[in-house]
């Protein structure tokens, strides 16, 4: 499996692939309906951002984005897996790759706003929780806030 960059042509295949790995969690059609407008990808913010592609005999099997927080804070983005993938483990191999272009690009922290499904993920990785921001899909629901040292 590789890691090559995505190409604005692919966002309505990335979004389908991002809208299956999160109702992979058992999220209702109501949530997942309050959700589809934060889980497109659009060809511009693809063309505007860091975004990356695990691919594998032509098939996608991930995505992950990266964009500025900070001029030493990169935020991740969009990390989602195609669901027949989780757990062999391609969301170590797009984390990795995300660390390694974050790193070659000076940033000294990765900012993280995790489900709280992928949250002990991220902390397999490495990263430490550090807080909770407010869900843009359901009013009162938190979402784990993680920072990863690049340093």
């Amino acid at each position: 499996m590789s890691v090559r960059p995505a190409t604005p042509n692919l966002a309505a295949i990335l979004t389908d692939l991002i809208l299956r790995s999160k109702a992979y969690w058992g999220y209702d059609e109501v949530f997942m309906a309050a959700s589809h407008h934060n889980l497109t990808l659009t060809a511009e913010y693809i063309a505007a951002n860091l975004t990356y592609v695990a691919e594998e005999a032509g098939l996608l099997f991930g995505v992950y984005s990266l964009f500025e927080h900070t001029p030493q804070q990169v935020e991740l983005d969009n990390l989602f897996v195609e669901p027949t993938a989780i757990g062999k483990g391609v969301g170590k191999l797009l984390f990795d790759h995300a660390v390694e272009q974050a790193r070659q690009r000076g940033y000294r922290e990765m900012r993280i706003v995790a489900d709280p499904n992928a949250e002990s993920f991220y902390l397999r990785q490495g990263a430490t929780r550090v807080g909770a921001v407010a869900s843009p899909a359901q009013a009162g629901r938190l979402l784990p806030l993680l920072c990863y040292n690049l340093v």
